[in-house]
């Protein structure tokens, strides 16, 4: 028995070490393809922008969150989108849906209420794509562009391919993710939940 516990160790060891000149440079490609992957993107204009989700402070969007929605703004007034999705559910340590936080944010900054569609529920990144698709399917809206961070939508695009829908990145410019530090931290968490995806999804 503790032969073959020493052995199965022994065995996991050199199979890290074989492939880890394998795994590293996966790895590492894939973050860079995360990192440029906004920079790819040409389209400029579809039927509704789908704001990702991002922490809410009581009834304010957070720093974070607030440069998605000004995003989504900007490509309204722009007229790049003629409707806005909301999504967001009441995460930690608050009372407010970031939906319902973003929703009033907007319409504070001239969004008419009219040309505006939330969902509250969804607390990850594919449940808000999912409910998000389920609020457009009882409308004419087709195309989207998913508003969020730069490095977050390589992801969230697959996602929202994968569940069938026109989708196209629009990175908000002002992202709050500016130093090295913060935005390295992002880039690993991103390639981690990216491979997580990849995995679920075969």
């Amino acid at each position: 028995m503790l032969l073959s516990y020493r052995f199965k160790k022994r065995y996991f060891a050199l199979a890290v070490i074989c492939l880890t000149p394998v795994i590293l440079p996966v790895i590492a490609i894939t973050a860079f393809s995360i990192y440029l992957y906004n920079s790819k993107n040409n389209i400029h204009q579809a039927d509704a922008a789908i704001v990702l989700g991002a922490a809410a402070w009581e009834d304010k969007p957070s720093p974070v969150f607030r440069e998605r929605i000004n995003h989504a703004i900007n490509l309204y007034k722009t007229g790049n989108v003629h409707n806005i999705i909301f999504t967001g559910g009441i995460g930690k340590n608050s009372e407010y849906a970031e939906a319902i936080v973003g929703k009033q944010y907007a319409i504070a900054h001239g969004v008419k209420k009219s040309d505006i569609l939330i969902e509250a529920e969804s607390l990850t990144t594919l449940q808000n794509i999912k409910n998000a698709l389920k609020v457009a399917s009882s409308t004419q809206l087709s195309k989207f562009l998913i508003v969020s961070d730069p490095l977050h939508l390589k992801r969230a695009v697959l996602m929202a391919q994968d569940l069938g829908m026109d989708a196209h990145p629009s990175g908000t410019p002002t992202s709050r993710y500016r130093s090295f530090k913060s935005k390295l931290k992002f880039l690993v968490r991103e390639t981690y939940s990216y491979f997580i995806y990849l995995l679920l999804r075969i």
